[in-house]
């Protein structure tokens, strides 16, 4: 997979792309990350990126012109039939799983990071496919927040992670919280690691394993609980565990 980011600041994703999981991914080669500085596609001797808004108001407004000739640039570079190019904004859809899922099915990604006020609205309208959000928050540019997607795509794609059943039981993927995890030692300052994960006995982990995902949706995350299918077996586990009110670290 191939990822484009448009920014003002490159500088800002130096340590990002060469740390951890997403680091590995690209030194390995199965992931093509490049960074565009919208700057480099300006004309003029300052470079100039910004402007105040038609109509009055507070703050600067990204301009047009360099930031369509940057997204032409990375779709021409790349030469890629399947793209998908997001504006990282606040009014955007708001980011989880099933649209990471989405978005790790593309051949070639570009986020356009946004900066000061806001940026030319026929960079949304005619230029890019869709906006992301990643939270009800503002930030001051939209690089954190493709640091963000870039990080949840990349421990998708093939091969990054090393065991891929552990993706399978992360929280969100099936629209529950993770269970709880513990290791070594089994005893630490008085506090016991549960029983049924030191018995051996596979399927009453997995059974404990889903109880206390239930659980943990239904106490910390109700929205997601709304939403949630939950099979037969799923409500039985539910309402023994309400009964009993057993969720571990609460």
């Amino acid at each position: 997979m191939r990822i484009d980011i448009l920014t003002l600041f490159p500088d800002m994703f130096g340590g990002f792309f060469t740390c951890s999981i997403v680091g590995r991914a690209v030194g390995r080669g199965l992931v093509d990350i490049r960074l565009h500085d919208i700057r480099a596609f300006t004309y003029d001797k300052h470079h100039v990126v910004d402007d105040y808004p038609y109509g009055g108001g507070a703050g600067m407004v990204l301009k047009p012109e360099p930031v369509f000739e940057a997204v032409e640039f990375a779709k021409q570079d790349a030469g890629l039939s399947s793209v998908h190019t997001v504006l990282l904004s606040p009014q955007g859809r708001l980011l989880n799983q099933n649209i990471v899922r989405e978005l790790s099915g593309y051949e070639q990604l570009v986020l356009v990071c946004g900066h000061y006020e806001g940026i030319d609205e026929r960079v949304a309208a005619y230029l890019t496919d869709e906006e992301i959000s990643i939270g009800d928050y503002v930030l001051s540019g939209g690089e954190v927040a493709a640091m963000v997607i870039v990080d949840c795509i990349v421990r998708l794609l093939p091969g990054v992670v090393g065991s891929e059943a552990s993706l399978v039981e992360e929280s969100y993927t099936d629209g529950f919280l993770e269970y709880p995890q513990y290791t070594r030692p089994a005893v630490f300052r008085g506090l016991e690691v549960p029983s049924v994960l030191l018995s051996g006995n596979h399927e009453q982990v997995a059974r404990w394993r889903r109880q206390q995902s239930l659980m943990r949706t239904a106490k910390r995350r109700s929205d997601l609980m709304k939403k949630a299918v939950l099979s037969d077996e799923d409500k039985k586990l539910l309402n023994e565990a309400l009964q009993n009110q057993v969720i571990e670290g609460m």
